[in-house]
């Protein structure tokens, strides 16, 4: 992660998504970065500063002066390498657009001289009202940086827009911007106003109402690639199949499909705006020819026949349509002669890359929060990642689709 060593000023403001706080700062404190907590007098009434000094093993600063001690706003702005202000609130938002210094985070906004990252925390109504949106165009044209909120239930009790990003997107995003902000940007200016649609998850072919074919696929290292790309600042559509998994990423559209058909008319949709199509989905490549209206009932007989016909085939169809400007990257799951039916399958899809996994390998494949592959390249170059997390194999496999042409 680009947080090791990092130092970050955390400001909260009075929101109830303050209580969200606490495993925010963990999580910053974990990935290694070092956080100073601020906060208003409103954020007390939601988190204690005793919790929030405890996991970021620092005092934690609620105003410009300590009885006889002063608090140093303008060196605090000097030191950090980003303000976090999380959460947001509509009443602090108002002030860091019009410039009021009444309060400490306030103070050490005016004097920062690092970049500011904001996550916005309010009521629907709030979030839309036209002084909020003036505020946030104002604030985002001071050069700093908006972390969209997130859809769900508010503290009103209503479902709408305005929730704080959890604290794991928050992260991410921190993660994401500072590594843009330390690095060469390569890989960042190539994915500027890039779109990527991604496949992820199994496929569900009924047999009849409650049964159905499928696979053990969770849809793990799909919904990584998409958290991957998104991190690079990549518009993602996620077509996503029956998982349990839960994706909630600004920057990721997930589309729920169940079928293989389904999957195949979204991706069709998708694909012909994407620079980039990463089919990941374990697909079934095979349903039942006749769907039962009703379930099926347990007859005398001690059998069942099923006739199945092939699915479309997702992969093929894409690189039948695909455009030069446009890179395809197939999976191919293997047990039996893996490297022989990858690189078929690379030339037979007209694939530019096939992201090979065997389920021999240990740890690999399906269920797993790890993952072993070969990156199997249309060039001939096998490129072979060791076993890691998925989230790790996936940071290589966007790294490598973004510098594609290049290599």
């Amino acid at each position: 992660m680009s947080l090791q060593d990092k130092k970050i000023i955390l400001a909260i403001t009075g929101s109830i998504a303050a209580y969200k706080t606490p495993q925010l700062v963990r999580l910053l404190v974990n990935a290694g970065a070092e956080v100073q907590v601020i906060m208003t007098a409103a954020a007390a009434d939601f988190v204690t500063p005793l919790a929030l000094s405890t996991v970021s093993k620092k005092e934690v600063y609620a105003s410009v002066s300590n009885g006889g001690q002063w608090n140093n706003h303008v060196h605090l702005g000097r030191w950090a390498d980003v303000m976090l202000v999380a959460p947001c609130s509509a009443n602090s938002l108002a002030k860091m657009a019009n410039g009021f210094c009444d309060n400490m985070v306030q103070a050490v906004y005016l004097s920062a001289t690092c970049p500011v990252i904001v996550a916005p925390a309010m009521d629907e109504d709030m979030w839309i009202h036209p002084a909020t949106k003036k505020n946030i165009e104002t604030v985002k044209s001071f050069g700093n940086e908006i972390i969209p909120v997130v859809h769900g239930e508010l503290a009103s009790g209503i479902i709408g827009a305005g929730r704080m990003a959890e604290p794991e997107d928050i992260v991410t995003f921190v993660d994401a911007f500072l590594e843009k902000k330390n690095t060469s940007g390569a890989n960042s200016l190539k994915a500027i106003g890039k779109k990527v649609l991604i496949t992820a998850g199994p496929t569900y072919e009924a047999i009849d109402p409650v049964r159905f074919i499928g696979n053990f696929s969770t849809g793990k290292m799909g919904i990584a690639l998409a958290e991957a790309f998104a991190a690079k600042g990549v518009a993602v559509d996620l077509v996503l199949g029956p998982v349990k998994e839960t994706v909630q990423y600004a920057l990721i559209k997930v589309h729920k499909v169940t079928s293989a058909q389904e999957m195949y008319d979204a991706c069709h949709q998708f694909f012909p705006e994407s620079d980039y199509a990463v089919m990941s989905a374990a697909v079934a490549d095979f349903r039942p020819e006749q769907v039962a209206g009703e379930k099926i009932k347990k007859g005398s007989d001690d059998s069942m026949t099923l006739t199945l016909v092939k699915n479309p085939d997702i992969l093929a169809s894409l690189g039948k349509i695909k455009k030069e400007n446009q890179i395809l990257v197939g999976f191919a799951l293997e047990t039996t002669n893996e490297l022989e039916h990858a690189n078929k399958k690379l030339v037979q899809k007209n694939a530019d890359m096939i992201v090979l996994n065997s389920l021999k390998d240990e740890g690999a494949g399906f269920g797993h929060d790890t993952n072993k592959v070969n990156l199997l390249k249309k060039n001939g170059d096998n490129i072979a990642l060791p076993l890691q997390s998925k989230k790790e194999i996936a940071k290589t496999i966007v790294d490598c689709i973004l510098n594609f042409k290049t290599n």
